[in-house]
């Protein structure tokens, strides 16, 4: 029988080089919500994609996040990452984003 639990991931400060948010251990991982807010004084882009088998599939790529402001990235459906998969968020600015993820792992 599956195993369902509510699981949430935070990053702070996500870097240029891009920051993994999570990695998949087993099973599945559902991302029901994925924000990303500007805690800089100017505008910043952000990028954020799964690599899976060492191929990046982007989720928005280059996206503003204004002053003050977030972008949720997924809202509203499910985007299912399955085990060894990473989730990864990238900032145009050093220390200018955090990111938060809700979601439901499935084993």
């Amino acid at each position: 029988m599956a195993t369902y639990t509510n699981v949430s991931y935070g990053v702070k400060n996500v870097s240029t080089s891009g920051s993994t948010v999570t990695t998949v251990s087993s099973g599945t991982l559902a991302v029901a919500s994925l924000v990303v807010s500007n805690t800089s004084v100017s505008p910043i882009t952000c990028d954020v994609y799964i690599t899976r088998s060492a191929v990046n599939y982007y989720l928005v790529e280059t996206a503003t996040v204004p002053v003050g402001g977030s972008l949720e990235v997924i809202q509203g459906n499910r985007i299912i990452l399955q085990a060894s998969d990473v989730l990864v968020v990238l900032s145009s600015a050093a220390t200018s984003a955090d990111a938060w993820v809700s979601g439901l792992t499935v084993v």
